[in-house]
């Protein structure tokens, strides 16, 4: 069974169209033990908005690149044998991505665009399975394994990330 991803292209649609969303978003999370009732959502939104919510959710100027919102994984209360039992979701939570800043964040690392949406959606993808960046050994579990999944990405026939050298995981900087 394949965890549901639900996908909302509000804005920058061509720069995303290469992009195989639903597929990247189930291997992570297959990946990641994630639990086969899992629901994520996947938004991609224009700068001006993201500006918005980094704004209000993070106090930051500006827009980042991508966010993450965690739902039922930080509920410790959330009984996932009742859950499948009942025929449940187990809703992961929520990723937003900024189209125009991954197209920025591309030329600047010089690597594709696909290659670049591709890893804020692994990022995004982590942050809800628990992983963070606030202190640097957390930093570099992260960056580790940011590097493997777009690793096994590539193993698994998507050489449209393979141009994410190890100098563009770059999970210590502003998000």
């Amino acid at each position: 069974m394949l965890m549901e991803v639900l996908i909302d292209i509000q804005h920058g649609a061509e720069t995303v169209q290469h992009v195989p969303v639903e597929e990247l978003a189930n291997f992570v999370l297959k990946q990641e033990g994630a639990p086969d009732i899992s629901e994520v959502s996947i938004s991609f939104i224009n700068d001006d908005e993201m500006a918005r919510l980094n704004a209000e959710f993070r106090g930051k100027e500006g827009p980042t690149d991508v966010l993450s919102f965690e739902c039922d994984g930080d509920d410790e209360d959330f009984d996932l044998d009742f859950a499948v039992l009942q025929g449940l979701v187990y809703e992961l939570g929520d990723i937003i991505v900024a189209p125009d800043v991954a197209l920025r964040q591309s030329v600047e690392f010089g690597h594709s665009v696909e290659a670049e949406v591709s890893l804020l959606l692994v990022h995004g993808l982590l942050h809800l399975m628990g992983y963070d960046h606030i202190e640097d050994d957390e930093a570099e579990e992260m960056e580790a394994r940011e590097r493997e999944l777009l690793g096994l990405w590539v193993d698994a026939g998507h050489e449209e990330v393979r141009g994410v050298r190890d100098d563009t995981i770059r999970v210590r900087g502003e998000h």
